[in-house]
This record gives C-alpha cells, sequence and structure tokens, in this order.
C-alpha cells in the first residue's frame, strides 16, 4: 500500500473506514456496540489499544469496553484490568480542557502530567525518549462520543499508533468521523435496547396494557429516527401500520399516505434485492426510500421483529435512519481523492487508472473473432475507460455531461465530468452502492454500458494504434491520449499574479470539457499541463479534436477588466495493449515538445505530431 499514490492510500482507508462503521451498526446490543467501538479503532484505524469510557446516569465516567492487539490479538491481563474502574466527571472535564484540539479530538502531549488526575485510570506510560513527531508513551488521544442531542455519551482514548508517530491530518479525520459514527451507533443501542424493554413489557403485563402503551407510544413517538412498524401476516401484510413523526418528516409525507403503502413500494428500484433480504427477519440496510417530492434519500433500515408466545412473528418494528449526510460526505471524500481541486478535472492519478483499466499486457492474444475476451483488469470500477461501445465518434461535439441527480451536489467542477465517474458513479446509486457493498448498475456505472458483463467476467476490447495510413487494424480500437500544454501561462503568472493563473487555468479546463466528446477524459497532470483521452478515433479524427482544442482555447479570457490569452501545444499519441502508463504518457509528452519547438521556430518547421 506503501507504494500507491496517496488518494489510493486515502480510499483504502476510507474503505476500512467504512467496514468498521458498518460493524457498529451491525452489533445487537449496547455491550456487542462498545466492544465494535474499540476492536474498531484498533483494527480500522491503526492503533494497538483503545479504551471506551462511558458516562454513567451519576455523571461519572467508567471504562465500559477495552481492546489491546496482543500476541493473540486480545486485550492482556493489564488492560483487561480497566474494566469497571470509574473517573469522575470533574477530572474528566479538567483533562479534556487540559488538552491540545484537534478538531473535535483532543491530544495531551506527555510533558503535561501535571492535567492527569489521579482518579482517571490510565494504562501503559513510561520513561521514553522519543524523537519530535514520534508517539510517546504518555501521550494520550482523546475522541468524544456525542449523542443525537449533543449530549456527551463517553470517551474514546486510543494509544500507540502502529507507525509509532503522532497522528497526521488523514488519521485524526478518520477518528473524528469514527468517533461520531460511533456515538450514533451507540445512542442507537441505547434507543434500540429501551425499545425492546417495552415491547417485553407489552407482552408481559397484559393487565397493564394501557400504561405500557403509553409508554410505548412516547418512546416511538418521539423517538429521534424514523419508526415504523410492518404487519407480517393477514390483508394487512407489508403495510406500515404504524409510523412516527420522525419518518414523516424523513419522507415529507403524511401518516395516512405512509400507512397505505410499503416499504418495498417506496424503496429505489436498485435497492430491491438488500431490502428483501430483511423483509420479515432481524437484520440491517442502507437504501434510498422516494420522497414525496420525487427525490431519493439514502437510509439505514434496521428490524426488529416482534414476536408473540403462541403466533410467533406478528410485527416487524424498523428504525429509519437518515443517511443522507454520511453518504454525502463519502462521496465528496472520493471525488477529491481522485479529482483536481482547483478545476474538478480528473487527477494524474486517475488518469493512469482509467488508462490501466483500458489497457492489457497482452497485446497479441486477440481471439481470432477479434470480439473482446474477459479481462479481469477491466473489473467494475465507475467511469472507467473499461471499453466503450459501438458509437459514432463526434456524433454530438461539444455535449456537455447530464447535472447530478436532484439532492446531490453540484461543486466546484462538479461530480459529472466527460469521462468521469461515469453517469451513476457519483449520484445515488453508483458509487453509494459500491460503497455499501453492493454493484452499481451495468450500463451506468460505465460510459456506454462497456464493458459487457458476461459469464466470464468483463469484455475487454484491445487497444491498438493506428497503422500509418490512419485505419485501426480489425479486432481492436484505438484510444489517442492527446497531450496539452499552454503556450503563454507562465507570462500570466509573472506579469498578473497567480489568482489570474488559477482563473486561467478554470476557464481552459471548462474549454476542454466542452470541446470533447461526452465519454471522453479530460484530465489535469499538474501546472498548465492536460491530457485528453478519446477511444474509437482514427489519426484523422484525434487531429481533428487537436484543432477543435486549440481553437476553444484560442479566444481570450477576461479576469477583472483583463484580457489574458493563451495558446497550446498538443501531442498526439497512442495507447496500445502491451504499453506501459507512463510510456504512454511519455510519448504523447514528446510529440507535444515536437510541436512546441517547431512553434518556437516560427512556425518554419512546424508539423502537427500525430
Amino acid at each position: 500500500m506503501d507504494t500507491e499514490p496517496e488518494p489510493y492510500v486515502r480510499l483504502a482507508t476510507l474503505r476500512t473506514l467504512h467496514r468498521v462503521i458498518a460493524d457498529l451498526n451491525a452489533a445487537r446490543s449496547l455491550a456487542g456496540t462498545l466492544q465494535a467501538v474499540v476492536e474498531g479503532a484498533v483494527t480500522g484505524l491503526g492503533f494497538d489499544s483503545a479504551v471506551v469510557n462511558m458516562v454513567r446516569p451519576d455523571g461519572d465516567l467508567v471504562v465500559a469496553a477495552v481492546w489491546e492487539l496482543g500476541i493473540e490479538g486480545e486485550a492482556d491481563e493489564g488492560i483487561n484490568s480497566l474494566l469497571g474502574q470509574i473517573g469522575s466527571r470533574e477530572s474528566w472535564n479538567r483533562l479534556l480542557n487540559a488538552g491540545d484540539s484537534w478538531g473535535s479530538l483532543v491530544f495531551v502531549p506527555h510533558d503535561r502530567g501535571w492535567a492527569r488526575p489521579v482518579d482517571i485510570p490510565i494504562w501503559g506510560g513510561g520513561q521514553a525518549f522519543v524523537p519530535e513527531g514520534a508517539w510517546h508513551p504518555d501521550d494520550m488521544l482523546l475522541a468524544p462520543m456525542y449523542s443525537f442531542g449533543g449530549e456527551l455519551l463517553g470517551v474514546l482514548s486510543v494509544d500507540r499508533p502502529r507507525n509509532g508517530r503522532r497522528p497526521g491530518p488523514w488519521t485524526r479525520e478518520a477518528l473524528e468521523m469514527f468517533a461520531q459514527q460511533a456515538g450514533i451507533a451507540i445512542g442507537n443501542a441505547r434507543l434500540r435496547a429501551e425499545m425492546q424493554r417495552a415491547l417485553v413489557r407489552l407482552e408481559r403485563e397484559q393487565q397493564a396494557l394501557g400504561a405500557s402503551e403509553e409508554s410505548y407510544r412516547q418512546a416511538f413517538e418521539f423517538a429521534p429516527t424514523g419508526m415504523a412498524i410492518t404487519e407480517l401476516h393477514g390483508e394487512a401484510h407489508g403495510r406500515l401500520t404504524r409510523v412516527n413523526d420522525s419518518l414523516c418528516r424523513l419522507l415529507g409525507r403524511s401518516r395516512s399516505s405512509l400507512h397505505r403503502q410499503t416499504f418495498a413500494e417506496l424503496v429505489h428500484p436498485e435497492d430491491a434485492g438488500r431490502l428483501r433480504g430483511i423483509a420479515t427477519e432481524n437484520g440491517r440496510a442502507e437504501v434510498r426510500l422516494a420522497r414525496r417530492d420525487g427525490g431519493w434519500l439514502w437510509v439505514n433500515l434496521r428490524n426488529s421483529v416482534i414476536s408473540d408466545p403462541i403466533e410467533g412473528a406478528v410485527y416487524l418494528l424498523t428504525h429509519v435512519e437518515d443517511i443522507e449526510d454520511r453518504k454525502r460526505h463519502e462521496l465528496q471524500l472520493a471525488h477529491r481523492a481522485s479529482h483536481d481541486a482547483l478545476t474538478g478535472l480528473p487527477n494524474a492519478a486517475e488518469l493512469k487508472a482509467r488508462l490501466r483499466m483500458r489497457l492489457c499486457d497482452h497485446p497479441d492474444s486477440l481471439p481470432a473473432s477479434g470480439r473482446g475476451h474477459p479481462h479481469p483488469a477491466a473489473a467494475h470500477r465507475p467511469g472507467g475507460l473499461g471499453g466503450f461501445g459501438g458509437y459514432d465518434p463526434y456524433e454530438v461535439p461539444g455535449a456537455t455531461a447530464a447535472a447530478p441527480e436532484q439532492g446531490w451536489p453540484e461543486g466546484h467542477g462538479g461530480f459529472a465530468d466527460h469521462g468521469g465517474l461515469g453517469s451513476g458513479g457519483l449520484v445515488p446509486g453508483g458509487l453509494g452502492d459500491v460503497l455499501a457493498g453492493g454493484t452499481a448498475d451495468p450500463g451506468r456505472g460505465h460510459a456506454y454500458g462497456h464493458p459487457a458483463v458476461t459469464e466470464g467476467g468483463f469484455e475487454h476490447v484491445h487497444a491498438i494504434p493506428p497503422d500509418e495510413g490512419g485505419s485501426t487494424p480489425p479486432g481492436g480500437r484505438a484510444l489517442a491520449v492527446l497531450f496539452c500544454d499552454l503556450n503563454g501561462f507562465k507570462g500570466i503568472n509573472d506579469r498578473h499574479g497567480h489568482a489570474a493563473g488559477d482563473a486561467t487555468l478554470i476557464e481552459v479546463a471548462r474549454r476542454l470539457q466542452h470541446a470533447v466528446r461526452e465519454g471522453d477524459t479530460v484530465a489535469r497532470m499538474g501546472g498548465d499541463e492536460f491530457v485528453v483521452l478519446a477511444d474509437g478515433v482514427d489519426r484523422a479524427r484525434a487531429k481533428d479534436l487537436a484543432d477543435r482544442l486549440r481553437t476553444a482555447i484560442a479566444p481570450p479570457i477576461r479576469y477583472e477588466n483583463r484580457t489574458l490569452r493563451v495558446g497550446v501545444s498538443i501531442g498526439i499519441g497512442w495507447a496500445g495493449c502491451g504499453m506501459s502508463i507512463d510510456e504512454v504518457l511519455h510519448t504523447a509528452d514528446e510529440l507535444m515538445y515536437v510541436e512546441k519547438r517547431a512553434r518556437a521556430n516560427g512556425g518554419r518547421s512546424h508539423r502537427r505530431a500525430g
């Protein structure tokens, strides 16, 4: 993993974080949730030990769960001895106030020994000399956990990062996200336990049904999450016979309208399979439900079966938790890791990933029929260049990508781009499905519906450079790589400042996107260098594209009542299966410099590379 680019290291961390958060919500009891918190901090966030101190009814904090990565992967007796020890709320407040704020985290360095109250349980420690930036045995990193209403539920304390250093910004952000989700999971576990106890009382106390019903009604009606009761038998099978105000607000629907519907009628068609898996049993699923305004809302459904001693399972109690913000945040993190912050275009790492998916290592293994063969490198990846279906290049020059679906943000550079993460890769049902453990809809996660899903995997069509006559040999498809370097950009930076330079790059990126076909990739390599990938073109059409790019960039750019001008030198290279990614980009880069030198010579030896 250390050899991978930073965005992919972060994406791997995000996936691990998503898995441990899913484990939090899968726990069936408060004790199980607390244990999942400490185990997740150790296994998912790179620490060797973790402790949860829970707030008791009297306000003091008690050690409720511990975990340490020992020889057998379990806590040893030293840390286990902390269980049940109590620290006063006053001492905890002093400790939290004495540390350094890392966002919502609190870091207490080892040189603040005066801040450690004697009645707070601690472990580890000891005298040691460590270099600057390394983790000291007496350092403390605390992550407070809060309920929906902002009430302090407890404090997660982590120790001994496995890399031996104080956590950096990415690990801190991951720990903050984990602590926030842990607080939600603990609050949900408490609520679930309270609801289950209320339901047991209803079954056992038939004589006091009225009082028990009122207690249950209030817990149900005023729950902070949406709740519903579903009939499991009879004519009303599957109907939402009871819903609370929170659920009505989430979906923008009235009680009467919800009473006439089922979750199967409200769920997004792509999520119906996940819903069926928990339709009559305990379980959880992340799905989209239809709002009255026509939008879709990501929710976490958690079912609890309510049984009768004689009739068995009678009702299904469903907790409906709004996870739209979390899904949006996951989406934004994934987009940020693969796209340029200034222009919103795919970055160099994402460009190489798309090239890698389009190319294989075996250029001579084409089947005689000329059809594609199953190729693992073209695995399901949103918006990749995993092969385009048959279409007429440049039938829609200047076409723009579709806008994000309703309810999802349009950011700087947008979530949908030419050859971006695919129509469906960055909207509900695309990346959200992949992160949730599902797969995106074939034909939506890939441009033009390819690579096709077959019994053996995904079809791969070889990338073969066109011959000198301009045509592509049978059985493959050409992939043009246009390396673009701006002319005159340095002068704009030097004369007008970096703000003008940034504005120029943003406008150039916009013009490039509008000049290519829908489905082509426009990426920023860095500085004033851009790369365009055009699949399924011959030499003539590649040169036409280069001319269109030059024409699009040539008009003056207005910035703060100034007129800025840049040109562009373009090298047209060709990617072919069997070539390395660096070889493909280097070839196009060299051809771009051929054109740049020719222009510098006043056009006397000018020729267009291609």
